[in-house]
């Protein structure tokens, strides 16, 4: 499928947009929900704490019993009772009288604070304090943190540690999330070989989209599978073909350069229907998106660089939303260390290291120069109506890290 007119990248995300898809949902042991997003929300089965609860190591008394009391001028209280975590007392504190009391554990009937250890000295059941506490110190309320009853999460909430204490303290011991999207990620070209240390053939390349790829459809929350075929129609139909049977979302790589003789593009549209193919951005113009038995597949370049991009731009924010979670692109500004070139109808993202005050592009920034990934740690975004920035010029800088997962 021969196509040379770009589209323009606003309706190249939109037609994307028009044919997501949301994955369906299924309900996992909450020890397994870290970093996977709830499909459902949460309300509180239980108060948390289901008790007021002691916040220190010390003594439960009475606030006002302490009051006065110094280093000057101690006072004594006499001793009834110890409580440990996990305990228990049904005594009531009365006038002048303290419990030993856990970190954790209930407090007792009649009490209303809590003293530090570290301020008292004891012989026998006679406590001697030598510093005051007003009622309700150190002591956690009942439901200070979660009231039984209340909605605590909201569906698409991503599941971080933080929530699964959360969602641990309200009583849910499994979770209903969305599922991880099954990609087919299929590599091609007949020129492509498994590392080696050892001399290659003539005119054969190592393939390592295999790797950036899967890791990045990984670092997206989704699973990978891997597949591999040669150049031919055939070979990329039946594997494309099965995919679409088997997956979620089909990627290939390689192929579809806009000229003619690639073949991933002729695939798609003898199974399918093409969406887009080729858009105006640097790198990765040649990419393509399409519709095959209602999956989605992205054909990505088979240049590394203009690979990965593509899967940041296109898919990366399609696999999010898959799963219930947005991506909006965190763009901060920067002072430009150099001029940058560009050209007016094109949308530039251009590989740079950047900190809290300058982004600097990389030089060295070919559609295959796999290094100048290494060392950059941030796009620069040149939108389609710039010509480009001059040295000092503020710049829209987008991290890699904020793109993660």
């Amino acid at each position: 499928m021969f196509l040379s007119k770009l589209d323009s990248l606003g309706n190249a995300l939109k037609l994307i947009d028009e044919n997501q898809k949301v994955m369906d949902t299924e309900i996992i042991p909450l020890v397994e929900a870290h970093k996977r997003v709830l499909a459902e929300d949460i309300i509180a089965y239980h108060n948390s704490p289901p008790f007021d609860k002691s916040a220190m190591d010390g003594f439960a008394l009475k606030g006002e019993n302490t009051f006065g009391a110094s280093q000057s001028n101690p006072k004594t209280l006499k001793i009834v009772d110890a409580i440990g975590a996990g305990d228990f007392c049904d005594k009531t504190i009365n006038e002048g009288e303290a419990i030993v009391i856990a970190t954790g554990a209930p407090v007792p009937e009649g009490a209303d604070a809590v003293l530090m250890k570290e301020y008292t000295t004891t012989d026998g059941d006679e406590l001697t304090i030598y510093s005051q506490v007003t009622p309700g110190e150190n002591v956690s309320p009942k439901a200070e943190d979660i009231e039984k009853g209340n909605q605590i999460l909201s569906k698409n909430t991503f599941i971080r540690y933080q929530e699964m204490g959360l969602i641990a303290s309200a009583g849910y011991a499994n979770v209903e999330v969305y599922k991880k999207p099954k990609i087919k990620l299929i590599i091609t070209g007949n020129e492509l070989v498994e590392p080696t240390k050892e001399e290659m053939d003539k005119a054969k390349i190592i393939n390592s989209n295999q790797y950036t790829i899967k890791a990045m459809i990984e670092d997206a929350g989704a699973t990978v599978s891997i597949s591999h075929a040669g150049d031919t129609f055939e070979e990329v139909r039946d594997e494309v073909l099965k995919a679409s049977e088997e997956y979620d979302v089909i990627m290939t790589t390689g192929g579809t350069a806009i000229s003619k003789g690639d073949v991933v593009l002729d695939v798609v549209d003898d199974l399918g229907e093409i969406l887009f193919h080729g858009v105006a951005i640097r790198p990765g113009k040649p990419i393509g998106a399409g519709i095959i038995n209602g999956k989605m597949i992205f054909t990505f370049s088979g240049q590394p660089v203009a690979a990965m991009t593509q899967f940041d731009i296109f898919a990366r924010k399609y696999l999010f939303k898959m799963q219930g979670r947005d991506l909006n692109w965190h763009v901060v500004k920067r002072e430009a260390k150099l001029k940058i070139p560009s050209q007016l109808g094109r949308t530039d993202y251009i590989r740079a290291f950047s900190d809290d005050d300058y982004a600097r592009h990389i030089l060295n920034r070919g559609s295959g120069i796999i290094r100048s990934m290494v060392e950059a740690n941030s796009y620069i975004i040149i939108d389609e109506n710039d010509e480009g920035y001059q040295k000092g010029d503020i710049v829209d800088v987008v991290f890699f890290d904020s793109l993660l997962w």
